[in-house]
Order: C-alpha cells, then structure tokens, then sequence
C-alpha cells in the first residue's frame, strides 16, 4: 500500500506535522510526504500546455507527484487553516492538479485510472469554520481520483490547546488509519 500525504504547513514542528507524524508512525506500506513550503513545486501558470497535452510543461518536482499519484492507494490532504482555507503553498500544489482537469475536459481522457481513497486534516485556531477548507480538498482529492473519502479530521483552538492533546483528532486518525488500511 502506498500512501500521498500533502501537508500545507509552513511550521516545521507545528499541531498539523504533530498528527502527520502521529499518522505515519502507525501507517501500512510506504508514504511520500510533499511539504508544500519546502519542495520544488511552482504553481500552475496558465500556460495551457495540457489543454492538449499529457502532463504538464513545468519541469519541477511535481512530475514525481504525478507518477506518485498514479502509483499509490491513499491521498492524504494535511493543512492549518488560514481565513478557513488551506494554506496558500498547499493551493499552489494543488493548482498543479490543472492537467487532470484538462484531460478530462479538454482532451475527454482519464487522467488518473486507480481509484484511491483521501482524507482531510485540518487543524486551526480561528472561527471553528472547516466547510470551506474541506471543500477545496475534496476538490482536490476528486481530481485525484478519491471519491471515497473520510470524514474531515479537525482540532480546533490550538491556540490554547496542542492539536496532538486532542482526544477527538485522535480517534479521527485512527479512523483515518482503519480507513486506509481496508482496500
């Protein structure tokens, strides 16, 4: 089993790493990791390569992304909210995702043939407001070929709390866990 976690975060040990972490010491089979703030992946550019071409003009670090994706079994979707959405790098990541959209528009192929499952952890210290946020990611995960995706996993107010002591997150990454493990 293989396994995609995309983590928005900017905060090398921040509440969102914490519960990547806590996920990965207990995950089946392999996992690849993006930190959206740290890799090699410029935004899409508009530049309408894929309109009617396979994959993507952009020669970054992305094309391993891809061939990540259409390999593994799980997409994980991992981010800190800012004014109730994903971050801004994880949105450029996820821009990226263009070409899927192309193909199936454009040029009538499926771009991504293995179905995968995805979930989505979201973690904030702001209004409590995910709906936004979770929606970007399923649109993301869609994309990507998840259709079956798991409940959002949310810990709020980590401002005064860390998200790792939150008792309900925690339950929600085992079930994440269960989730993925049954194929």
């Amino acid at each position: 089993m293989k396994t995609l976690i995309l983590n928005g975060s900017p905060r090398i040990n921040g509440d969102t790493v914490s519960l990547i972490k806590k996920i990965t010491e207990r995950i089946e089979g392999e996992y690849r990791i993006v930190d959206a703030y740290r890799c090699n992946i410029s935004p899409c550019l508009d530049c309408r390569y894929c309109w009617k071409n396979n994959g993507c003009a952009i020669g970054d670090e992305m094309q391993e992304i891809y061939k990540y994706i259409q390999e593994c079994d799980n997409i994980l979707i991992a981010s800190p909210l800012y004014f109730s959405e994903l971050t801004g790098k994880l949105l450029d990541v996820g821009s990226r995702l263009q070409t899927y959209f192309c193909a199936r528009f454009f040029r009538k192929e499926e771009p991504v043939v293995k179905s995968k499952k995805g979930a989505v952890i979201l973690v904030g210290g702001g209004d409590g407001h995910i709906d936004k946020a979770y929606g970007t990611a399923c649109t993301l995960l869609h994309h990507m070929n998840c259709y079956n995706i798991y409940e959002a996993v949310y810990s709020h107010n980590t401002n005064e709390r860390p998200a790792i002591d939150d008792e309900k997150t925690l339950l929600g990454l085992n079930g994440i866990l269960d989730f993925f493990g049954k194929l």
